[in-house]
């Protein structure tokens, strides 16, 4: 059994880690956030500790270590703008990190924390869930299979969200990365694991509520387009009362992955407590895509543009 810790309690996703933790056999043995609203905590580890200040879990886990209980993985849960920090405070305390997407907004967070990672002789591991989607890792394997062909993508995603967003940390470039590495990070990760590194990358749009691009990756011809905006869902959502739209087709031919995400948590915990999870290495194409897209200078309906910008 691994003793861990979780940083960002509250936050929505830490409910899929804190059961990723008990599915796996494993103890939380403190949590911190700064909402003291922790309900959800007594459905999996209703005996662990809470902080409201980091600075006390730290001393805790401190006390704790000297006394020959240390903490063996520090669960991070926080908005993206703090993970570099807190995955130095897991490294720094003697403990493995694991952090949820994305692991750091800024290229620059990577080559440092890879540096303290060989300090500290502990390691940093990412969820990259997508990875392990039955119906993804199929595609891998006819992609894998099918030699050097080319193959011409189109990846959409509208997820709506409310006026609250833009007034949160998630609408503030410099602390999330922007509507691109928010919501888009995982399907960046995906299709170029699958199909390659990327070539060449063209931003055609970017704003606070929506973006959309062209990539040139070694075995594909990517058109994506990611959205928060109620007025981008296409027929086939509003007409079923659907508030997100996930779509990637391959040579045209739809690839349904809308399922199948509840237990993928637990199966990437499987993993890092196995010696086989995603750590900074894997992460990195998807963070340097991420980045470039947010700086770059959109050039408008040129090109091969998504059809969903014509709205």
């Amino acid at each position: 059994m691994k003793r861990f810790a979780l940083i960002g309690s509250a936050g929505y996703i830490a409910d899929r880690h804190m059961k990723a933790i008990k599915e796996t056999g494993n103890e939380l043995v403190c949590a911190t956030d700064r909402f003291d609203v922790m309900g959800r905590i007594d459905s999996y580890f209703p005996d662990a500790e809470f902080f409201l200040e980091i600075e006390n879990m730290d001393k805790y886990m401190d006390d704790i270590r000297r006394g020959g209980k240390p903490i063996d993985y520090v669960t991070i849960c926080t908005p993206n703008h703090m993970h570099p920090s807190h995955i130095r405070f897991a490294l720094r305390n003697g403990a493995h990190a694991i952090c949820e997407k994305p692991l750091v907004v800024y290229p620059e967070d990577m080559r440092i924390i890879k540096d303290i990672e060989a300090e500290t002789g502990k390691n940093v591991y990412t969820i990259l869930q997508l990875r392990y989607h039955p119906t993804i890792l199929a595609l891998k394997k006819e992609i894998d299979e099918g030699g050097d062909k080319i193959y011409n993508i189109d990846l959409s995603y509208i997820t709506t969200r409310g006026k609250w967003y833009l007034k949160s940390w998630k609408g503030d470039v410099s602390k999330s990365g922007g509507v691109a590495t928010n919501i888009g990070i995982h399907f960046f990760d995906m299709i170029t694991w699958i199909f390659g590194d990327v070539k060449e990358n063209i931003v055609h749009h970017y704003g606070p509520h929506k973006a959309a691009g062209f990539l040139q990756l070694e075995k594909a011809r990517v058109r994506w387009f990611l959205s928060l905006d109620n007025s981008d869902l296409p027929p086939q959502a509003t007409e079923k009362g659907m508030r997100t739209y996930r779509s990637i087709t391959v040579n045209g031919k739809e690839i349904e992955f809308s399922g199948g995400f509840t237990d993928l948590h637990t199966v990437t915990y499987q993993n890092i407590l196995n010696g086989n999870g995603f750590g900074i290495d894997d992460a990195r194409e998807s963070i340097i895509l991420t980045d470039y897209v947010r700086n770059a200078k959109p050039v408008g309906l040129k090109g091969d543009y998504h059809p969903f910008l014509k709205k």
